[in-house]
């Protein structure tokens, strides 16, 4: 098929490994899905200490559950961008590791404190379902097979930060006022979260007509917007004066644009910004410490003729 064929084909779950898709297809979707599992594993990371510092057994053990789901969302998104044949699994996290891999502007900033667990399991998370919601319905069956999935784990993940958001709001006047300080810092960043407004959205245009993306940035951007500032508000929490939101007639929100430091995002974008490269040098800390799992896996298959052992009777 060339790209107009697919255009004219697209629809959810349309395409598959048995298709001979264009390059062009091919390569837009591998982009799109390998930032996706990217993301996945790089708030896996970011989230990891705070299994230790999690204030009793059941948030430990909850946020345990947690960081592991991560790290599955990730290895399915790999293998749903391998599937499209343009990159294997291990060259994107090659990628990942030596810093050539692209990540989710939230995941580039610390946390610094339980306070900020929330910022990321309830409102990073609930971005992310307004997007992953729709990709139920992309074009790439892998995908979309894997959102699946993707999406009833994250349901969960959202709850417990939810959870945790109303202890920290309903318990002393420190912790609210920690909370809320923490939620003006991370505000603009949530917004971000969709990436850049249509305007200056460089791969929308394609990925739509092909049917790998479902809504626009500015659309998800305004859908959670909609939903998220009444739940923010119900946990008693103030929407911070910048960036300035704006009420429209029919109740709906919108945020002035304007007010976003997008020079920093695109400095995020481009892996130049500093405590971003503190999390891809950890991440590439930690593949480099596990590299002799891997080549002791590949001699033993080696070993074995390129077939796993027979099992013991």
């Amino acid at each position: 098929m060339n790209v107009d064929a697919v255009t004219k084909r697209a629809g959810p779950r349309e395409f598959s490994p048995a298709d001979d898709l264009p390059r062009e297809y091919r390569e837009a979707a591998t982009r799109m899905i390998e930032f996706h599992a990217n993301s996945e594993i790089m708030g896996a990371y970011l989230e990891r200490p705070f299994i230790r510092q999690a204030p009793s057994i059941d948030r430990k053990l909850a946020f345990s559950a947690k960081v592991q789901d991560e790290i599955g969302h990730g290895q399915l998104l790999y293998r749903a961008a391998e599937s499209l044949g343009v990159k294997t699994r291990e060259e994107m996290l090659d990628d990942l590791a030596n810093g050539d891999g692209k990540f989710l502007n939230c995941f580039h900033y610390p946390l610094k404190s339980w306070v900020d667990v929330p910022m990321i399991s309830f409102f990073v998370d609930g971005a992310a379902m307004r997007r992953q919601a729709t990709l139920r319905r992309t074009s790439w069956e892998p995908y979309a097979h894997a959102m699946d999935k993707v999406c009833f784990e994250e349901g969960f993940h959202v709850k417990h930060g939810e959870d945790i958001l109303k202890e920290l709001m309903t318990g002393s006047r420190k912790e609210r006022q920690m909370t809320q300080e923490a939620f003006e810092e991370w505000w603009p960043r949530i917004i971000q979260f969709f990436g850049p407004t249509d305007d200056k959205s460089t791969h929308h245009d394609f990925a739509a007509s092909v049917g790998l993306k479902q809504q626009s940035n500015d659309q998800l951007r305004d859908a959670f917007l909609d939903q998220y500032i009444p739940k923010a508000r119900k946990h008693g929490l103030e929407i911070p004066d910048e960036p300035r939101i704006r009420e429209r007639d029919d109740g709906t929100y919108a945020v002035e644009e304007g007010d976003l430091d997008w020079d920093e995002f695109f400095t995020i974008a481009k892996n130049d910004y500093e405590p971003g490269l503190g999390q891809i040098n950890g991440r590439k800390h930690a593949q480099d410490a596990v590299q002799w799992v891997r080549d002791t896996i590949e001699n033993d298959a080696t070993t074995a003729g390129g077939h796993a052992p027979q099992a013991a009777d």
